[in-house]
């Protein structure tokens, strides 16, 4: 028999007597505790959580230690229609489980329905689904009542902590980063060990990547049809347990552990971990989706439902949304953020789908409760938090709506910057909008650049490399008969679609790609790199490679011509970024602050005739050239003035040679030198007057000598 116990904390705590057990449902009639032996196989005892406290389930185990499996069973009504789908023939994992034995067997028996039945989600399925889920596990790391004054031990104090725009965001996934690496032992590759090995830290150090943003590693599933179709979930983004690091990364027994044990090793080496988190949605799916957790344990308290109530609301594209504006759903996912920024050390987090997170009944607010909550959180003070800033529900494009402490994906960067090098009429006024961190976005609530996390490419869509080679998307191998993944690209293949042996196309590409790194790397606000995209990476065409954990989507480390020279460039323009304060202003550039040796403002826009756009420069059909003056003394009052951080960026998109004459007034010097010219990447930093000649599709960077 159980004592009554406590209702707080949520989840399984051990302690010396026993083992203290709490879960919250608001709907239920009754909760049964599940023990199993230590094989998770045969079930040994059910027990009745005892009392019910404020909609939480609770009871103590005497005797009972950490390790001991579990699960449970909830009672309660089934009456889809009315929002309740509970079925306690069905074993549930706990939501607040640190830990899992065993993984998910897809099986009928997992489904609260009869599958097949001729009432579809409205039947009533009687088999037991024991055999065939995970079960939680009592943690050894799980304390009695945890300290909500602990000191956070994160390495970087939030005196110290820099802008985001200080760093290079590199957007990784955990297996594909080293799963070929053949510098890294192969009992090691594509794990949290790999990651923080000295070889792979070694190399983003080379990158100048400071910071590493990784996809989803809360415990996920793989859909039962992509295990039909002999496919798995890459990505990650169905997750079903908030507080358990995917064992499918753990070269050891102990995914905690190690997964501490890498973010301890990445902030020695100065890199800090950012965690792409998924808390929109569960892997539950719609209703006609498998009872492993929250369906069962409180259908009508975890989702968002439609009117009528057998149906779930579906802004996440997936088959569910979660109901944030529910206070316990809401605690859920505060504690499971606390729970990585504070246990596993984690910088900083990026929303999926954020703006469900921050929808209301009424619409999507930037004064929603979950807004709120992580505002005014002690233990979220100092943790980077980036907005994925769109949804599929109605009002879901929020980019530049999120409070002033967040970040976003800004994807009109991407959009613009992909129209003016890929297509024959690009736009100069949006595309100088983005390069200065995006202002029209973000400045009208005082935030600073750095709110613009600023991508070309990421891990939905093509490669950098598949950007110029690729008119159209081939997704063939995903097996949806390439419906799936995006139409609108702005790709350009340049003459031949895919691969090709042709030298001129092949170089062309090349220099595309090195255009692209270069506004990246040269635009206010924050870069985001995807993973591979400087060692020549390709997909081959396919821009959703979710269900691709192999080699199309794996980065491949074989030293190639291509792949070492895009690196070096790669590693150039990040040495630049961080040498030069121009590239890194906490502020909007507006020419509002004067250069203190010559009187010019911070920027200039410049035509090709090194004179002021007037208009008619902008808008021209075919004037993809514009010069960017960067004055390096031209700060607010009171900071350290040097007048040799002045560059001169010149930006031609478009198909002819550009003759830049080196004197005018509206330049602050006559002798430059040439750091970057990616028509020509191997140079030995020449120095420069007169004039420069411009390649068609090329940037150059100047740096003024004095």
């Amino acid at each position: 028999m159980l004592s009554e116990g406590r209702s707080w904390p949520l989840g399984a705590h051990a302690e010396k007597a026993g083992v203290n057990f709490a879960l919250f449902s608001q709907h239920a009639t009754a909760v049964e505790l599940c023990v199993f032996d230590d094989k998770g196989v045969k079930e040994l005892h059910r027990y009745p959580l005892p009392k019910k406290t404020d909609s939480v389930w609770h009871g103590f185990l005497p005797g009972a230690k950490a390790g001991l499996i579990y699960g449970y069973r909830v009672h309660g009504p089934y009456t889809p229609e009315e929002g309740h789908r509970f079925n306690a023939h069905k074993l549930l994992i706990d939501p607040y489980t640190k830990e899992l034995h065993g993984n998910l067997v897809w099986n009928d028996a997992n489904y609260g329905h009869i599958r097949g039945h001729v009432d579809r989600d409205l039947s009533f399925d009687t088999r037991d689904s024991a055999p065939y889920v995970p079960k939680s596990i009592v943690g050894k790391h799980q304390s009695r009542i945890p300290d909500a004054h602990a000191p956070h031990r994160r390495s970087s104090p939030p005196a110290e902590r820099p802008s985001l725009s200080d760093k290079v965001v590199f957007e990784g996934h955990v297996k594909g980063l080293t799963a070929l690496n053949k510098a890294i032992p192969a009992a090691r590759r594509g794990t949290y060990r790999a990651l923080s090995s000295k070889a792979m830290t070694d190399y983003f150090h080379q990158m100048g990547v400071t910071a590493l943003e990784l996809l989803p590693v809360h415990h996920f599933l793989d859909d039962d049809f992509l295990v039909e179709k002999n496919l798995k979930n890459y990505w990650g983004y169905q997750s079903l347990c908030f507080f358990v690091p995917a064992a499918r990364y753990a070269a050891t027994d102990n995914a905690s552990k190690e997964f501490r044990d890498m973010v301890k090793a990445l902030h020695k080496a100065d890199i800090e971990v950012l965690l792409d988190v998924v808390y929109n949605h569960s892997a539950e799916g719609n209703e006609m989706g498998p009872t492993l957790c929250y369906r069962g344990i409180d259908n009508l308290s975890y989702y968002r439902l439609e009117t009528n109530k057998r149906y779930y609301v579906n802004d996440s594209g997936t088959g569910n949304t979660f109901a944030l504006e529910h206070p316990r759903v809401l605690q859920l996912v505060l504690d499971s953020l606390r729970f990585w920024a504070k246990d596993m050390q984690v910088d900083g987090f990026r929303f999926d789908l954020a703006s469900i997170l921050g929808r209301e009944s009424y619409g999507f607010d930037r004064g929603a409760g979950f807004f709120d909550a992580i505002a005014q959180d002690p233990d979220l003070h100092d943790t980077r938090m980036i907005a994925e800033p769109w949804d599929l529900g109605p009002g879901g494009y929020q980019l530049g709506q999120y409070p002033s402490r967040w970040s976003e994906w800004n994807d009109q960067f991407r959009d613009t910057a992909r129209r003016f090098w890929n297509s024959d009429a690009p736009s100069l006024q949006d595309f100088s909008d983005k390069l200065l961190g995006s202002s029209s976005l973000f400045e009208w609530q005082g935030r600073e650049p750095s709110a613009s996390v600023n991508f070309i490419t990421a891990h939905d869509g093509f490669t950098l490399r598949d950007l110029v080679s690729y008119e159209t998307k081939h997704n063939l191998q995903n097996g949806e008969d390439n419906r799936d993944g995006h139409d609108g690209n702005h790709s350009h293949n340049h003459g031949v679609e895919g691969d090709t042996d042709d030298l001129e196309i092949i170089e062309l590409r090349l220099r595309q790609q090195r255009n692209f790194l270069c506004t990246l790397f040269l635009a206010q606000g924050t870069p985001m790199l995807l993973a591979g995209d400087e060692r020549n990476r390709t997909q081959g065409g396919n821009n959703n490679a979710y269900c691709q954990d192999n080699e199309i989507a794996w980065i491949d480390w074989e030293k190639s011509a291509q792949a070492e020279s895009l690196a070096e460039f790669t590693h150039a323009l990040a040495v630049i970024r961080k040498t030069q304060p121009v590239l890194r202003r906490s502020w909007y550039l507006h020419g509002r602050h004067m250069s203190k040796s010559t009187g010019l403002p911070d920027v200039s826009w410049l035509n090709d005739g090194a004179e002021l756009m007037l208009d008619q420069d902008w808008h021209k059909t075919d004037g993809g050239f514009v010069a960017l003056q960067l004055m390096g003394d031209a700060i607010p009052e009171g900071q350290n003035v040097d007048a040799s951080d002045t560059l001169l960026i010149l930006i031609n998109g478009s198909k002819s040679e550009i003759v830049f004459p080196l004197r005018s007034t509206q330049l602050a010097g006559e002798k430059w030198q040439l750091l970057v010219d990616t028509a020509n990447p191997v140079h030995t930093n020449p120095t420069v007057s007169g004039e420069k000649l411009c390649h068609w599709k090329s940037v150059q960077v100047l740096k003024l000598l004095v």
